[in-house]
């Protein structure tokens, strides 16, 4: 069952990017001056209507321009179910990883979601959305269906998005803040620390299956995409945008999860490794808001990393065009030893993850060897693989309850 899952994981790839090349345009029009006008999901489209309010949390829909033009949505939670009073609440960013988006931290029930327990146990929640997912299609002047919107990588979520949402969240909050990091969300940071940016305007940061070094990833869908070049391939073909969302894929695999007998966090494990901790329901709810759209030249990012086993800057594979950008024939790399040996980090990675893999980790914790002892924590859990760590059951106690405790200490 887990390989007949898996082909259809590699189906929905592949299906999801046809349907997504021909997608309407849903989020620009045209302005009297002829450029494309951003438009921002209506109100009763959003992240709050859908997910946060009808567990009866106040939620505010904010938006953020980036300096290259992406308009980026956010969501802030600023009290608890019970309510409470608003400011002088520590704020926490939550940043999603590669294919997903803000509803990662809203997938379990409120009494297990990571933002809701923080928004529960006293901190200002404010939830990331990275460009080209569904509540970050808008730019000032650029369509989705426009291929200058795909032309990034998550050099540019360092460079741009990252800083836009460090900084609106720390203007609106007042104060330093600590950040959530899951997966991709946990590289763009650490990359961002390693050039001694954000770090004056953070508290800590908890980092939840660090993604760094990826050269001995063992998810074979990973590692085989890499290997024959996919990523490559499908820009070459003209796939400007990565669309593994393929409605009438994702409605397929809804119908086969709902099978009697059929347990479909299979399918998630072909992709992740061996998830210890999920409940069968979980997939249903996955499917219903994920997976997102990236910039199919950022899965070529992410594929040099894998190739190569080494944290730089997207090779344009060629001397010249490298020269151009960088101002030298090779890209330039992203130093981990740089990271602030004082700045305050929290951890967590598992024994069973195939795309945070623990060789890997142990590479990056080999460069964090000089920080600070006690601003480095550090907690390994052998039985959780990538999911876990956003869909387990049990990560409130095993996870977040930590986690939540560590950001008390800082």
């Amino acid at each position: 069952m887990a390989n007949s899952l898996a082909f259809v994981l590699t189906l929905t790839l592949f299906c999801g990017l046809a349907v997504g090349s021909s997608r309407t345009k849903l989020f620009s029009d045209k302005s009297q001056n002829g450029m494309a006008a951003a438009l921002a999901p209506s109100v009763g489209d959003g992240v709050c209507a859908s997910m946060i309010e009808p567990q009866d949390y106040i939620c505010e829909e904010h938006t953020v321009t980036t300096e290259d033009g992406y308009i980026l949505s956010l969501q802030r939670i600023p009290v608890g179910r019970s309510g409470g009073t608003r400011g002088n609440r520590p704020p926490v960013l939550l940043q999603h990883g590669l294919l997903m988006d803000g509803i990662t931290w809203l997938l379990l029930p409120p009494d297990q979601s990571l933002a809701f327990l923080l928004a529960d146990n006293g901190f200002d929640v404010w939830i990331a959305n990275t460009r080209g997912t569904k509540y970050s299609r808008g730019h000032v002047s650029l369509s989705p269906d426009d291929s200058a919107y795909w032309d990034w990588t998550w050099d540019e979520l360092v460079t741009y998005d990252l800083p836009a949402t460090f900084q609106y969240v720390h203007h609106q909050a007042g104060q330093n803040l600590h950040y959530v990091g899951h997966s991709l969300g946990t590289l763009i940071a650490l990359a961002a620390f390693s050039k001694s940016q954000l770090v004056n305007s953070l508290r800590s940061a908890a980092l939840l299956c660090p993604i760094a070094y990826v050269g001995q990833m063992s998810s074979p869908l990973a590692r085989n995409a890499a290997k024959d070049f996919l990523a490559e391939a499908l820009h070459w073909l003209g796939l400007n945008e990565f669309d593994p969302r393929g409605e009438a894929v994702v409605k397929l695999l809804k119908i086969i999860c709902n099978k009697p007998g059929v347990d479909c966090t299979d399918l998630l494990t072909s992709f992740t490794g061996q998830n210890c901790c999920l409940n069968s329901s979980i997939v249903d709810v996955f499917l219903s808001h994920e997976p997102q759209s990236t910039a199919t030249k950022n899965m070529i990012h992410i594929s040099q990393m894998i190739r190569e086993g080494t944290i730089a800057m997207y090779d344009y594979d060629d001397d010249e065009k490298n020269r151009e950008h960088y101002g030298q024939t090779s890209p330039p790399v992203y130093n981990m030893t740089s990271i602030p040996n004082d700045l305050p980090l929290f951890l967590c990675y598992g024994g069973a993850d195939a795309l945070s893999d623990i060789n890997d980790v142990q590479l990056l914790l080999d460069s964090l060897k000089d920080h600070d002892g006690d601003k480095l924590v550090k907690q390994y859990r052998v039985d959780y693989a990538h999911a876990d760590y956003v869909m387990s059951a049990n990560a409130k106690q095993d996870v977040y309850d930590p986690l939540i405790a560590f950001f008390r200490l800082q």
